[in-house]
């Protein structure tokens, strides 16, 4: 027990100073910890590390895949569902195939379904190291949420693939059967992430205390995962829709408190499991070195072998890349057909003779999101120096550990398809990671302009702050008829606009349905200013759900304008004690 305590306090230590020394020398810490990793592994007072497959299927990815996707806005997968579903998809799929071709061929001792499983274990890629370096040197937002949506889905693929390269080698493969299974496995994990996530979110929005809420919080992921599992759908995918579903619903259900404690939460968990592999892979390099030993295809032959497949792996993604960026540029028609397909139908009902209001608010809303997408389309266009930074992003690391060590015993040459596996994350994530800060600067010397600008930020504050004085106004209004004695102070009025522009202050250079205030009959002066404060803060707050549903503003506008929002909510409403 000493030892372990004294391990864990050590790994912490180097985890947090490792990322402070990356931060300060503009080195991602993942590529630091591996390099670490390996040096401590061959230490003559550290033993030889093996991490037991299944804590890295059930323990890690789980929660590490729902954290990236709690934090994914919704719109932005939306808007890149096309070149995400072919990079997690497509290129998973002909990456594995090539390279399980191409590895019997030069390596016929090793089967082809063995090379297949290997494939499979090596073509999905772990975005961590890529998008920490691309935000840090402003690579392009949309570029970014490419690599985070492309990391979600390909680890379902991936393992999906390994299972059925699995099945092969036991000579149980039937193509039909395994494309059966594949398309089973996709659907159900999806209906299992969406039920999952309907049944979390309704029980979290329902919970008062913030502890309760924080316990239900953690064990989401695992309430997915293992159901998901249990009927041989993709327990990843489940995760992720579950997670994709929560982050959604998060600004419309939750509270400020319950929303301000899981991103920091997730993310401490985020930085100390993603942290935490890329160390134990360097870790464990002298213990799979020790295992390939003398044996028939020797050490030097697998360091050849990884060689090879990270070759043939850029090759790949490389080839991709090309048709998927040409494929791209009808989009711009095709939501410019959508914009116009909507604006005559928002017309029609604005002509009938007694127009539905929330039928033609529904419309509206929907043109305006059309024609949202087709400015962010015109803006964001993918072109050659997006396809460039995308092909040179493909970093493996924590699946492609996962998946390779889940391997069963009895395959032949296992210990050599871990090896090539730990050598392809390795090579991938420091020659990729070394050389993409230098490409990046290359590409864009004046810099992408990624984030949220200071002109984007004013523009969704101004209304924001409109949406606040509306409802303030309509409350006054309402209460003209009232008796003198009954009606809101001016002063406590005014206080309360002051406040409502006082939470958007950060936005210069979401939190949970409040529902109805009743009025009461005798009101102090602070009560009657957190009333007409909370309407103004509901107002706000149906106003950036709006915006967010539009998609008129990027991502990281609204995430600002949720914080800054939440944090006021927080000072009206502290949490319950009960």
């Amino acid at each position: 027990p000493m030892e372990l305590g004294l391990i864990a306090v050590v790994g912490v230590i180097v985890l947090v100073g490792t990322s402070i020394l990356g931060g300060r020398i503009g080195i991602a810490a993942p590529l630091l910890l591996v390099v670490v990793g390996i040096g401590a592994g061959y230490l003559p007072f550290i033993p030889l590390i093996e991490i037991d497959p299944e804590i890295i299927l059930l323990g890690v990815l789980p929660p590490l895949l729902y954290a990236a996707a709690v934090n994914v806005p919704l719109v932005d997968f939306r808007r890149n569902f096309r070149p995400v579903i072919g990079l997690s998809v497509l290129l998973v799929i002909i990456s594995a195939i090539i390279i399980g071709a191409l590895v019997h061929l030069v390596v016929p001792v090793i089967p082809f379904p063995v090379a297949i499983a290997l494939g499979a274990v090596v073509s999905p890629t772990d975005a961590v190291a890529a998008t920490s370096i691309g935000k840090r040197l402003g690579m392009p937002d949309r570029v970014v949420s490419i690599l985070e949506g492309e990391s979600l889905v390909n680890d379902a693929t991936s393992l999906v693939l390994l299972k059925t390269a699995l099945a092969a080698i036991a000579g149980s493969f039937v193509f039909w059967d395994a494309a059966g299974s594949f398309a089973f496995s996709v659907a159900a994990a999806v209906v299992v992430g969406l039920v999952m996530g309907l049944v979390t979110v309704w029980i979290r929005s329902h919970l008062r205390n913030p502890v309760y809420d924080t316990m239900i919080s953690f064990v989401v992921p695992f309430v997915a995962f293992i159901p998901a599992e249990a009927i041989d759908a993709s327990g990843v995918l489940a995760v992720v829709v579950t997670g994709l579903y929560t982050g959604h619903h998060a600004s419309r259900r939750f509270s400020a408190t319950a929303r301000m404690n899981e991103r920091l939460n997730w993310r401490t968990v985020q930085f100390a499991l993603e942290n935490g592999v890329f160390l134990l892979m360097g870790l464990q390099l002298h213990a799979l070195v020790e295992e390939v030993g003398n044996t028939a295809l020797r050490v030097e032959h697998v360091g050849l072998l990884s060689i090879m497949v990270v070759v043939i792996l850029i090759i790949c993604r490389a080839g991709f890349m090309l048709p998927m960026i040409a494929a791209m540029r009808g989009t711009s028609r095709l939501y410019e057909q959508r914009r116009d397909g909507l604006s005559v139908l928002a017309q029609r009902v604005r002509d009938e003779d007694d127009p539905d209001t929330r039928k033609l608010h529904r419309v509206e809303l929907m043109e305006q999101r059309s024609n949202a997408d087709l400015a962010h389309e015109r803006d964001q266009k993918l072109g050659w120096r997006e396809g460039t930074v995308l092909s040179w992003s493909g970093m493996r690391g924590v699946v492609t550990l996962a998946a390779a060590q889940s391997i069963p015993v009895e395959v032949p040459y296992r210990a050599q398809l871990i090896l090539v596996a730990f050598g392809v994350a390795v090579v991938t994530l420091l020659l990729h990671g070394l050389t993409l800060p230098p490409l990046i600067r290359k590409l864009w010397p004046e810099g992408a302009g990624a984030g949220a600008s200071a002109s984007e930020l004013a523009s969704l504050r101004k209304d924001l702050i409109e949406a606040g004085d509306d409802a303030i106004d309509d409350a006054v209004a309402n209460e003209e008829g009232t008796p003198e004695r009954d009606r809101t102070a001016p002063g406590i009025i005014e206080k309360a606009r002051g406040a409502s522009r006082s939470a958007m202050i950060s936005l210069t250079p979401s939190f949970a349905e409040t529902g109805a205030i009743v009025l009461p009959a005798d009101e102090t002066p602070a009560q009657s200013y957190v009333r007409i404060a909370r309407l103004a803060l509901d107002a706000q707050r149906s106003a950036l759900l709006e915006e967010r549903a539009i998609g008129r503003y990027s991502s990281e506008a609204l995430r600002a304008a949720e914080l800054a929002l939440d944090v006021h909510e927080a000072r009206l409403s502290p949490p319950s004690r009960q």
